[in-house]
């Protein structure tokens, strides 16, 4: 899927939060200084499991009908960057502007108790209402708490969620069905999904090590990130969001294809679009999940793609793999990585955290160091998203 080039879109600054901090600045230190200490053992029914958990201390309460801990997640991002929504609803209106959310959990919270309630005594408890387990209650909840009008909708594809969220909100301010739009994702550590992904093996008892011989699965971890997209209409000190590409491998319901087809094919539609090049890309953000197997196809992926290879790492070994939230808030990485080339500043990069062990059925990464910077002159960054069920979504930044 590719859309025709209608004019630019920007990210203005995101506001965030996860295990690795309470704001953009602060998450953008921590990853710089490769610090993990967010990632910490939590007790949970099946067992102890590193996690990377956000502090409760950090999230507010939010006037809703359901006080689920995934809203005062996304309430104390969206509350970081209410200022430049105001400003897009002051220039636009309220129902010019759009919200596209992603997230996997959809109210757990509610809905594991109530279940419980009813198995054990026939009925539902008199708070409960299924809506607020519904993948769309999380876009009522964002319109409602930032008082929007616009289109609002959620997207649910697992790990790309929020990548494809992205996506949508870029396509309606392009087809002028909005003026800007409020998009990203939230998820939360949720006990069904930790023994879920635990059932399939998938869970790793130390930090994650992606693209290591040694490597033992994934950490799981929460979070929320949301950037205001809008048109040249507004100065917010934004970036353009310059190409996106979404594939579907059509293979398995949780296994991507080893070949690494669709990622690529992702990849190559956001590059396109954008009208570059593989060699201008100066870094990627990768999925990194430190699975075998996803591993194995975006190596696959990145060979296919890029001659020389980018500089590329994943942060999943700093955040855990916050599943909905995964692809806003890895992109976030690469707005603040060029938001620096813009100031003039140096832009360092991210360390890619592993043992070094490199896996030699893989084709060879170029993982960044510790100290390592963007290449000089380079203008863009690339993330990637691939999800269960074979979606995947690359998203492309560009400084002017």
């Amino acid at each position: 899927m590719s859309v025709p080039r209608s004019g630019p879109v920007y990210l203005a600054p995101p506001g965030l939060l996860c295990c690795a901090g309470r704001d953009r600045e602060e998450f953008f230190r921590a990853a710089l200084a490769g610090d993990q200490s967010g990632l910490r053992p939590h007790v949970f029914p099946g067992g102890t499991f590193l996690v990377g958990r956000v502090e409760e201390s950090l999230l507010g309460p939010v006037e809703d009908p359901f006080d689920m801990r995934l809203l005062r997640l996304a309430g104390a991002a969206l509350s970081q960057i209410r200022q430049q929504v105001e400003e897009a609803v002051a220039r636009y209106g309220r129902d010019r502007v759009a919200v596209c959310a992603g997230v996997c959990d959809n109210g757990l919270e509610c809905s594991l108790p109530a279940h419980a309630a009813w198995l054990s005594g026939g009925e539902f408890p008199e708070d409960y209402a299924l809506r607020a387990q519904g993948p769309a209650y999380m876009a009522e909840f964002i319109a409602r708490y930032l008082g929007l009008d616009g289109p609002a909708f959620t997207v649910s594809t697992a790990c790309s969620s929020s990548a494809g969220a992205l996506i949508r909100a870029a396509e309606l301010v392009r087809a002028g069905l909005c003026d800007a739009a409020v998009a990203g994702g939230v998820d939360v550590v949720s006990e069904l999904t930790l023994l879920g992904f635990d059932s399939l093996e998938l869970i790793s008892p130390e930090p994650g090590n992606p693209f290591s011989r040694n490597r033992r699965g994934i950490n799981l971890g929460e979070g929320a990130t949301f950037f205001l997209l809008h048109g040249p209409g507004l100065d917010l000190g934004g970036l353009e969001l310059a190409g996106y590409g979404e594939s579907s491998d059509a293979f398995h319901i949780t296994a991507p294809s080893e070949d690494g087809a669709g990622a690529a094919a992702a990849m190559r539609l956001a590059l396109e679009m954008a009208g570059i090049s593989p060699e201008d890309v100066g870094y990627v953000n990768l999925h990194g999940t430190g699975t075998s197997l996803n591993d194995l196809a975006e190596a696959a992926a990145m060979a296919a793609v890029f001659g020389r290879q980018p500089l590329s790492g994943s942060s999943k070994p700093i955040t855990g793999h916050t599943l909905g939230a995964a692809g806003a808030l890895e992109l976030a990485l690469g707005w603040m990585v060029l938001d620096k080339v813009r100031q003039g500043i140096p832009a360092r990069l991210p360390p890619h955290l592993w043992d070094g062990a490199a896996d030699e059925h893989l084709p060879p990464l170029r993982l960044v160091r510790k100290g390592d910077e963007l290449p000089g002159g380079a203008r863009h960054v690339l993330s990637n998203s691939f999800a269960f069920g074979g979606s995947n979504v690359s998203l492309l930044l560009r400084v002017a």
